[in-house]
């Protein structure tokens, strides 16, 4: 089945949601939602990693264009990667069906 629309979500330490949606943003995203969360990491994963894990986070949920995914997906993870002071992860799901988005 070939998707029209992908979910991109990026899970981003706590502050850090606004860095996603202005990489996002300069590829072509035109909104997301933000959620706040708490992350559940262990200190094997803190080892494991090398980083430190901040139980605040915000995910940043993003619909776009599936030809728009690839580019923005990896625009968001160099802003606010693992490397960076959002510590973030990001992965994209299809999805099925869309309705309420603006062209």
């Amino acid at each position: 089945m070939e998707y029209n629309h992908e979910a991109i979500f990026c899970i981003v330490n706590s502050g850090y949601s606004e860095m996603v949606m202005d990489a996002a943003k300069k590829l072509g995203a035109r909104g997301g939602t933000v959620i706040n969360a708490r992350g559940t990491a262990n200190k094997d994963a803190e080892t494991f990693f090398g980083i430190s894990i901040q139980p605040e986070k915000e995910i940043v949920m993003i619909i776009v264009p599936s030809k728009l995914k690839e580019d923005i997906l990896h625009a968001v993870y160099k802003e606010a990667g693992l490397d960076s002071a959002g510590q973030g992860i990001a992965f994209a799901l299809p999805v099925d069906a869309v309705v309420g988005l603006s062209q």
